[in-house]
């Protein structure tokens, strides 16, 4: 039976552990690259700062309009049912986690300071998983990035896409 100091001292090592934990667990926000949240509605900065580091390796383009591109993300995952914005908020949390960064990731650098081949390898990683859940992450973001790029009217162009002309018809 332990005593009443054993407990005391297990306690407080504990609520110690604990707040290192809550610690080393927060999202580490880049404060070298611009937060891009303007007028986001649901993306939080940490949130696009990983959009803007990883679209373009993503979409393979160097010049991307990267504020238009997290726009577009924040208003897709805006536009989502709540559930499916409750998964896409613990992706972020998780990608945002400087120890899952590096560790499950495999990005020692902060997303804003990666390397395009080192997130490159990340993405193709999860791409070609033996782990359901890291291939769904992967569309996931695949589809969110692809989504707000090429709904994106700057896209168009560079795919030849002509938007069709508006016929208006005549009523009697």
């Amino acid at each position: 039976m332990p005593s009443r100091r054993q407990f005391l001292q297990a306690g407080a090592l504990g609520a110690a552990a604990l707040a290192l934990a809550g610690y080393l667990a927060a999202p580490a926000v880049d404060s070298s690259a611009p937060a891009e949240s303007g007028a986001l509605r649901w993306l939080q900065p940490a949130d696009a700062q990983i959009i803007a580091a990883l679209a373009p390796v993503m979409l393979g383009l160097r010049d991307l309009p990267l504020a238009a591109v997290v726009a577009g993300v924040d208003q897709a995952v805006a536009g989502l049912p709540p559930a499916s914005r409750d998964e896409v908020r613990q992706l972020f949390d998780l990608l945002g986690n400087r120890w899952a960064r590096r560790w499950l990731a495999g990005v020692s650098a902060p997303w804003g300071q990666a390397a395009p081949d080192a997130l490159a390898r990340f993405l193709q990683s999860w791409r070609n998983s033996r782990f359901l859940l890291l291939r769904s992450a992967y569309q996931g973001l695949h589809q969110l990035i692809n989504a707000a790029w090429y709904g994106n009217p700057a896209s168009w162009a560079a795919i030849g896409y002509q938007q069709p002309a508006m016929v208006m018809e005549r009523l009697p």
